[in-house]
């Protein structure tokens, strides 16, 4: 079986990483400004997963193509990627001191099998009261212009962090374990089809 991530994220490419598994990485064209946020947060983002994901399944229908997406929550809003350093800066303001919902979604398509399957991981983090001057330099690094929420729990803004209540690697983008379960769902065994053998630790 051949894997394509469907996601420019270093932080998605390096979690599924630890599978030992090999993927190719190509990046939809999918233009995300576009779609609305009617219905759920979760509907959102399953979403624009799933049409990232068949983008770039019709040109690799031999390739199982997996699709992403990340969106932060707080009180029902739905907090993207900031714009400028202003939004980067209110996003944290904002965030700061509250408990915020974290959401990936992901998208499993593979068409020679006619498979789509997609789903959503949920994770709650809380953030401790941030100094301003705390979120001025981290908006000054230029870290939180990828990433939605303005913020990136794998780097310095863990600092933020007091608790998080589900999966960590939610959170970073991409929820490892639950990929693998729904994987095996949906009939796919990662150790069968692609012959997974680990290094024994040393």
């Amino acid at each position: 079986m051949k894997l394509i991530l469907a996601s420019q994220s270093p932080r998605r490419k390096q979690i599924l990483s630890r599978l030992n598994i090999s993927f190719g990485v190509i990046v939809s064209d999918v233009d995300e400004s576009i779609f609305s946020t009617d219905g759920t947060p979760a509907d959102h983002a399953m979403e624009l997963a799933s049409i990232k994901c068949e983008e770039v399944s019709r040109n690799y229908t031999d390739y199982l193509v997996v699709g992403a997406d990340t969106i932060v929550i707080l009180d029902g809003n739905i907090m993207g990627k900031p714009e400028d350093k202003q939004d980067a800066i209110l996003m944290l303001e904002t965030l700061s001191g509250n408990t915020h919902e974290v959401i990936t979604a992901i998208s499993i398509q593979y068409v020679q099998k006619n498979i789509i399957h997609t789903f959503f991981e949920s994770t709650n983090v809380t953030f401790r009261q941030i100094p301003e001057s705390y979120i001025l330099t981290y908006v000054d690094s230029e870290s939180p212009y990828d990433k939605a929420g303005s913020y990136g729990i794998q780097d310095w803004s863990a600092i933020f962090v007091e608790k998080i209540n589900g999966c960590y690697d939610n959170v970073v983008g991409f929820p490892l374990s639950r990929f693998v379960f729904e994987l095996k769902k949906i009939g796919i065994n990662l150790i069968q089809v692609m012959g997974i053998k680990l290094n024994p630790i040393v």
